[in-house]
């Protein structure tokens, strides 16, 4: 399976083509068999190819300890390589995911406002594709013994993305000429624009595994309240039940089972936290239930994620922010259940798409 996600990755996602400059950026040895299996395929397209290993215990110390004057050279170092590479596979392994829990508000917000130039380049200019290989951690948080978990990902991130194209076409068509949407569900009823807003499908091209369509809402069209029912992980911080109430497309009531103080410190970290930079639906038939990992939580299908912060230079709502907080909402029938309307109209309740254009979505 590890070279049938290779080729994927430099074949379908990247299209790695002759004289690519290619960094891979890893996090454990463990990766070392699909490391070895992405070189061989890029070198063989007459890719050229770097790597480079992270360590998170480390880098957790060096961010908690980091001063202006570094955060100086990161922003060189991240302007280096997107001026020098053409394609970027990051593959993450997950060991301990409060590690930088630690690191201050400030010094992320200083990070990202240095580094916001080169981030927006590399997302937006640069091919790239961001994936978790499978560690013990993940499959503990899926429930799942370590080959068991093995399997599902790997499943999951070799998708037939290709047929899902097909099948997500007539969605991209209604979303593109809908103006109202409204989301239902316990704790849940919100409404808000999204006309004329573009829609875009990731379909195994950037995330992986990936699944999903997703676009903006109108920056000040957002009313009502939306409860999520999956954990909210964020930089070390993980919480539960998250409620955020909106007022003209502005967060202005946001508690969760946990710390509201902590949860509020991260919607004022700059202006554009508090109003939402993407609306998506989650469309992968393989990954149905969450486990604290944003890859994977945000494909689920019959969900939905909506997220507080920037809005993707692809669907842009003109919200800026340093963060970009992916929050699911699960609405199949064992979660509680929901409902979508585009225009008043029923398209998706209890997680399964009711039009009938639509119902191949369903995966059944």
């Amino acid at each position: 399976m590890e070279s049938e996600l290779s080729k994927k990755i430099v074949n379908y996602a990247l299209k790695v083509k002759e004289n690519d400059r290619v960094l891979i950026t890893y996090e454990s040895e463990k990766c070392n068999n699909l490391i070895k299996n992405l070189i061989k395929d890029i070198t063989e397209k007459k890719g050229i190819v770097f790597t480079k290993r992270i360590d998170n215990e480390i880098s957790a110390l060096l961010l908690e300890t980091t001063t202006d004057e570094r955060i100086k050279e990161i922003a060189k170092r991240n302007e280096f390589e997107v001026d020098n590479f053409d394609c970027f596979i990051s593959i993450r392994y997950s060991t301990n995911e409060y590690e930088d829990k630690n690191v201050a508000s400030e010094i992320r917000k200083k990070i990202g406002d240095a580094t916001k130039e080169s981030h927006d380049i590399r997302t937006n200019q640069r091919r790239w594709v961001l994936l978790n290989y499978p560690s013990v951690l993940d499959a503990y948080k899926a429930k799942m013994t370590y080959d068991e978990f093995y399997d599902y990902a790997f499943k999951s991130m070799i998708f037939d993305y290709e047929k899902m194209e097909k099948a997500v076409e007539p969605l991209k068509k209604l979303m593109e000429k809908t103006d109202k949407v409204r989301l239902t569900g316990k704790d849940t009823d919100i409404t808000f624009s999204i006309k004329n807003m573009n829609v875009v499908p990731c379909l195994g091209t950037m995330n992986i595994p990936d699944g999903e369509i997703f676009t903006a809402p109108v920056k000040d069209s957002i009313n009502g309240k939306i409860t999520y029912n999956t954990p909210s992980p964020y930089r070390g911080n993980v919480f539960h039940n998250v409620s955020l109430e909106f007022k003209n497309g502005k967060i202005v009531k946001a508690t969760c089972n946990e710390d509201d103080k902590k949860l509020n410190e991260i919607f004022d970290t700059d202006d554009g936290a508090r109003y939402v930079g993407e609306f998506s639906i989650g469309l992968n038939p393989y990954i149905r239930e969450p486990m604290e990992d944003i890859l994977f939580d945000e494909k689920i299908i019959g969900s939905i994620h909506f997220t507080p912060g920037a809005a993707y230079k692809e669907a842009y709502n003109g919200n800026d922010s340093s963060i970009h907080w992916d929050m699911v909402l699960i609405q199949r029938e064992e979660y509680g259940g929901g409902e979508i309307y585009f225009d008043d109209v029923l398209i998706r309740k209890n997680g399964k798409f009711v039009l009938e254009e639509l119902k191949e979505l369903n995966f059944e």
